[in-house]
């Protein structure tokens, strides 16, 4: 099973929109994906942080077993984390519809996040 989270804007949920910056979403919504199919959607509210502090919803989204995460944009830190935690990181800038985001990784269009694209810090 795939515990898949992306970052959502407002109240989050399968009809909403992909966060730009994953570490200041107000909630991740989180779908449990099995045979091809979302099987549970939970949305999942972020802890507040401070600048640096990218390490919270790190730590916040392994505590609640996601293994797979789609962002549009992502530091280093935060990357390295997940990769330390076993979480594997997608990057879909393109599309921000959260159905569409989860449509595309079931499809197996999504790539993992290159070291080459992270984001330089929170001025985007």
């Amino acid at each position: 099973m795939v515990r898949l989270a992306i970052p959502s804007e407002g109240q989050g949920g399968l009809d909403g929109m992909r966060a730009g910056h994953f570490g200041h979403c107000e909630v991740f919504t989180c779908f449990d994906l099995e045979d091809g199919r979302i099987t549970k959607v939970t949305i999942l509210p972020n802890k507040e942080h401070v600048q640096g502090g990218c390490m919270v919803p790190v730590s916040l989204l392994a505590e609640a077993g996601v293994n797979a995460l789609v962002v549009g944009g992502i530091g280093m830190r935060p990357l390295m984390g997940f990769r330390q935690m076993g979480i594997e990181v997608y990057h879909d800038a393109l599309r921000p519809e959260i159905r569409s985001v989860v449509e595309d990784f079931l499809a197996g269009k999504l790539c993992r996040i290159g070291d080459d694209q992270v984001c330089g810090g929170h001025h985007h």
